[in-house]
């Protein structure tokens, strides 16, 4: 297999071009809650109706955190394995790094961008450490087990309302998300308000719905990391076109189900959660797959990708503050003031100009400036 080149040796390319891949996927989710905040005051999903609302309901929601997180728990492994050849204390630099994850998230939520989910990732790495011992089986045995209970969670409350309809329906405010609004394209000052107001009960919202899967899938990528899967392309170059057979067969009309029931009340809507919550690992698998034989047809797109793989946190954290710089009262505050597609555009912007810095900042530096800090935080030196 051809591998992506870059100056550092000692690193899964395969992972830094899929980590700059994931990148893409979560700044096209997170960024219609940038364009119009008064959907975190309703809880709903962004940009919910027209094309570009179900295409991106259908492709990316949910999709690109659950390739980060498995990623995340490959990443794991290698530390591990780093701290081992050093002689350090796995416990002691694992602790360190969510901690820094921690406090980033922390910094993130209350001034740039209340959807954080740093925050999240510390607590889970913390879970992670306890099972580092688990056999890669019995990972994955326990991650799918998360996925079904998930899944019959869902499908139990959708019974549940389907008894008695009215109750589930929940009638948003519209005064409440124009106040928002106009919060977000106030001075800094509102900006921050808005931060300080929506950050807590999101923050929960994250940990409580989305905590279960991200943990579910950190355990696949422990799982994956602890057999090198990803560092022995012979295992599986020959089954790349099975994973993208069955993958797209189920996930895409998985993903178009929740695209159709997403903002409608009722049973509906919780039906096409708990169908989600099944497919969408399979849709993310065919993207992996994809990507690995688009990367080995044309090394160019892997090498493209990589250097933003190798500065994910600095990129993630760089991709709020820039569409805070576009759409709050940051910097030009057209929140609310363009269309689906506008937005899209704008995140194609952001995610180039950010390719292209992480591109030079690495032919003079060996990590990013976030991964740095991380780094001396981690190793403590």
């Amino acid at each position: 297999m051809t591998h992506v080149q870059t100056p550092q040796a000692g690193r899964v390319h395969e992972i830094d071009a899929l980590r700059g891949f994931a990148l893409a996927g979560i700044l096209i989710a997170n960024i219609g809650f940038f364009a119009d905040p008064g959907y975190a005051v309703a809880g709903s999903l962004p940009i919910t109706d027209g094309p570009v609302a179900y295409t991106i309901s259908a492709l990316v929601l949910t999709k690109f955190y659950i390739l980060f997180s498995f990623l995340f728990g490959y990443s794991f492994t290698l530390q591990m394995r780093a701290a081992e050849r050093a002689g350090a204390s796995v416990r002691a630099r694992t602790a360190r790094r969510c901690l820094g994850l921690f406090a980033l998230g922390l910094a993130q939520g209350l001034l740039v961008w209340v959807g954080d989910i740093l925050t999240l990732y510390a607590a889970l790495g913390l879970i992670l450490l306890a099972l580092r011992g688990i056999r890669p089986r019995t990972a994955v045995i326990v991650a799918t087990a998360v996925l079904g209970a998930l899944t019959l969670f869902w499908l139990a409350l959708a019974a549940l309302v389907s008894l008695d309809p009215a109750a589930a329906t929940s009638a948003s405010d519209p005064a409440e998300a124009d106040r928002i609004m106009a919060l977000a394209t106030g001075g800094p000052l509102d900006v921050l308000r808005m931060q300080r107001e929506l950050y807590p009960p999101l923050a929960a919202s994250i940990w409580l719905f989305q905590g279960p899967t991200a943990l579910a899938m950190f355990l696949l990528g422990l799982a994956a990391g602890k057999t090198r899967l990803l560092e022995e392309p012979g295992r599986w170059a020959h089954l790349l076109g099975r994973v993208q057979w069955v993958g797209f067969g189920i996930g895409l009309p998985g993903g178009v189900l929740f695209a159709l029931t997403s903002g409608s009340s009722g049973p509906v809507e919780l039906l096409g959660l708990a169908v989600n919550g099944l497919t969408s690992p399979l849709l993310t698998a065919a993207y992996v797959a994809t990507l690995l034989r688009v990367v080995r047809r044309f090394p160019a797109a892997g090498r493209a990708l990589a250097p933003a793989g190798r500065t994910a946190a600095s990129n993630y954290l760089g991709q709020s503050v820039l569409a805070c710089l576009v759409f709050t009262g940051y910097g030009l505050a057209l929140a609310g003031r363009l269309e689906p597609i506008a937005v899209m555009g704008v995140a194609a912007a952001v995610y180039t100009v950010l390719l292209l810095l992480s591109a030079w900042w690495l032919r003079s530096h060996r990590y990013g400036p976030v991964e740095y800090g991380l780094r001396r935080l981690t190793n403590w030196t």
